[in-house]
């Protein structure tokens, strides 16, 4: 297959945490690109974005580890193989450690950790058989940095960086990348829904959240476009970025850069 091609040829791609924000934006881009894929997210609203797109629809708990088997599963009887798969799904939950509900750890950790180990998992005969993967991790730039009231999510995206370097010197010899994205704050309703609760723990105004959490280590002042990060998973779907493994690729509007 060609390396030269700036996009990669038609794939089968399995997208996590699709109703809205980054994932909705990855599933639109894959099809634009005429990819087949299956859309997987919890929330049944997700159809409707998977119909607009061109994609099909998978409704599962990923916290539930026959959910994310069966979701691969699924994508193998519909399309015959599985080339992509993208990590994407999470949720979020702000309160300090102290006060933090074990049950919301865990979720959070089964959804944004266990869920992508065992996903990968299932995908990885198809991705060996062919020759040919790219499993893509949406981490955060809280896998890189810490911040207070996030514990679960922090942990979670940490963990997410070594899944993702691990599985890449698992697969560079079967054609199989694994690369991470870290962006900032996305204009993502899981964002907008941190902003109330943020501004409880911190005892301020919602602006204010904004400007003085949000985007105090940002040198771009402003939150990032779900297509923006969308346009990097595509690159790091395609053929182009065979090269390209274990990696962690910012796109944090300059806040590690300190």
């Amino acid at each position: 297959m060609s390396t030269t091609s700036q996009e990669t040829s038609p794939r089968v791609a399995l997208v996590t945490g699709t109703t809205s924000g980054i994932g909705a934006a990855v599933v639109e881009e894959f099809c634009r690109q005429g990819h087949q894929v299956l859309a997987v997210d919890f929330n049944a609203d997700g159809q409707a974005v998977a119909d607009a797109a061109g994609a099909v629809f998978f409704q599962a708990d990923l916290t539930d580890g026959e959910a994310c088997r069966a979701a691969v599963a699924e994508a193998l009887r519909r399309f015959g193989r599985l080339d992509i798969l993208v990590n994407n799904a999470g949720i979020q939950h702000v309160s300090s450690i102290e006060e933090f509900p074990e049950a919301k750890w865990r979720q959070i950790i089964d959804l944004m950790l266990t869920a992508p180990f065992l996903l990968t998992q299932a995908a990885w005969p198809s991705m060996r058989e062919g020759g040919w993967g790219r499993i893509i991790n949406i981490a955060s730039v809280h896998a890189q940095v810490a911040s207070p009231g996030k514990a679960a999510y922090i942990s979670a995206k940490h963990g997410m960086i070594g899944l993702t370097k691990t599985a890449a010197l698992e697969g560079g010899s079967q054609g199989i990348t694994a690369n991470a994205i870290c962006p900032a704050y996305v204009k993502t309703p899981l964002v907008d829904n941190q902003i109330a609760d943020q501004a409880k723990l911190h005892d301020m105004d919602e602006q204010q959240v904004i400007e003085q959490i949000m985007l105090k280590n940002a040198a771009v002042k402003r939150l990032i476009e779900p297509g923006e990060v969308a346009s990097l998973v595509a690159y790091l779907a395609s053929d182009l970025a065979g090269a390209v493994t274990g990696a962690s690729w910012n796109i944090d509007l300059g806040w590690t850069a300190q």
